[in-house]
């Protein structure tokens, strides 16, 4: 018999039985309670809206502290997600509070795809908790829940309408978060202004199909104060952490030229609507709607997309061990079918490439065979002007030596025709010198040369 057949039977045959006395589980609620106060608490908001809104100072005002944190600027080129998280004490309860802020949120010229930052952040965060749910040794008593409990969204108090990116952004996360929409600095517009504001944002969010959180009317105990609270959405409201003394008392204000404008005064704004409903009434909800609502939605749609399913084609109960065989075989199968078109596929490449390196190989080989046959006519060639040079050289040096032998013998011979010649003029100008001197002397007979 199956378990789910057991559990069927089980539940059809439960009998309600009276006590003969006091057993003691009445206390169950006092065990449950002291058990979550050691374990203490977590809650996560995520704040989104432009920079300048005032949602530091909500948050500082919100929870009477001061947390630490950089003020954003208008500079960042998209859009960011600043996480910090903070541990509380209020009396003997521990709060971990994670605060999430959107930084650059609306400073771009191109806002097309600012909402996907903040929905791919919500989905990590699902993600994660999936991923340690699944572990075969899970520790969720210890897990540090970082899913988003709360979001506030922040609209700018134009007065007029919602902007566009306003209206894309909720339409995005409403299927992902607990929306709760809020007017940031609600005093710069004035009371009738803010009224028709309030009614405008309410139209506009119903006509486009946005879904926001409802504070839940099912608990009779708050079913009253939910439903009239119901009907103050969007809160308008203002955040200041500076303390004035207004007549006996120190009070959370706002000081301006014309007056002085009260945090904690329902006439002024909603800001005690918005904490009585955020932390001191609906803090749980919000945290159940998270886990039962939107993450379910998360973790059904990723096991559907890993294969599992609650029933079979024929509607009857699937069980997981069944599911994860079935998935298995179909993995398995698709893996041998991948690796044999994996091997294919690497055969094919094998033989091109082995075709390819041929080829190449072949080409070398042509290459190779001419440049070699180049190189003997290179060779050849050089030989041949080599052998002509050599030649050349020989029939110079014979020439060269012709002509030293033939330069010799002329010099030589006409050493002694110029001796000859010197010896002839020589004697010449004797006779001359001689005669001069015979004929031309004046008082003197001539010389008769005699004879030698």
């Amino acid at each position: 018999m199956a378990a789910t057949d057991i559990a069927r039977q089980v539940g059809e045959g439960c009998r309600t039985v009276p006590l003969a006395g006091h057993v003691g589980f009445d206390s169950l609620p006092d065990q449950l309670v002291n058990k979550s106060v050691s374990q203490g608490f977590c809650f996560n908001i995520l704040c989104v809206g432009e920079t300048g809104l005032g949602k530091s100072t909500l948050m500082d005002t919100l929870f009477n502290t001061k947390f630490e944190g950089e003020p954003a600027t208008h500079t960042q080129p998209g859009v960011q997600l600043r996480s910090n998280t903070y541990d509380l004490q209020e009396s003997n309860v521990g709060l971990k509070l994670t605060i999430v802020s959107t930084v650059g949120f609306g400073d771009q010229i191109n806002k097309e795809d600012s909402y996907k930052p903040i929905m791919e952040f919500i989905d990590a965060q699902f993600e994660a908790y999936l991923q340690e749910e699944l572990k075969i040794r899970r520790v969720l008593h210890t897990y540090h829940d970082s899913r988003i409990h709360a979001c506030l969204y922040f609209i700018a108090p134009t007065g007029h309408s919602l902007k566009s990116l306003d209206l894309v952004t909720m339409k995005k996360l409403d299927s992902k978060v607990n929306i709760i929409p809020i007017i940031a600095k609600s005093d710069a517009i004035s009371k009738s202004e803010l009224t028709k504001f309030k009614i405008k944002i309410t139209s506009e969010l119903v006509s486009n199909g946005v879904q926001i959180y409802q504070f839940p009317t099912d608990d009779e105990s708050v079913a009253e104060i939910n439903g009239t609270m119901n009907a103050h959405l969007p809160f308008a409201v203002i955040g200041s952490t500076e303390e004035l003394k207004i007549g006996n008392k120190m009070m959370k204000a706002r000081q301006y030229p014309w007056g002085t404008v009260q945090v904690e005064n329902e006439a002024h704004c909603d800001f005690v609507k918005l904490r009585e409903m955020l932390i001191r009434i609906n803090m749980e909800d919000l945290r159940e709607q998270t886990h039962s609502r939107h993450y379910e939605l998360y973790r059904r749609c990723k096991l559907e997309e890993m294969g599992f399913k609650d029933t079979d084609p024929d509607s009857k109960p699937f069980s997981l061990q069944e599911t994860y065989e079935a998935k298995r075989n179909e993995f398995l199968g698709e893996l041998q079918k991948k690796e044999e078109e994996m091997r294919q596929m690497f055969v094919q490449r094998v033989k091109e490439k082995e075709a390819e390196l041929k080829e190449a190989e072949k080409e070398l080989h042509e290459k190779f065979d001419r440049l070699k046959k180049l190189h003997q006519d290179e060779k050849k060639k050089l030989e041949d002007k080599k052998k002509s040079l050599d030649d050349e050289v020989n029939a110079f040096k014979q020439r060269k030596t012709a002509a030293e032998l033939l330069q010799s013998q002329g010099s030589q011979a006409g050493g002694s025709q110029t001796l000859k010649r010197d010896k002839e003029k020589k004697k010449t100008r004797a006779e001359k010198s001689i005669s001069d001197e015979t004929y031309t002397t004046p008082g003197k007979h001539p010389m008769v040369p005699c004879a030698l």
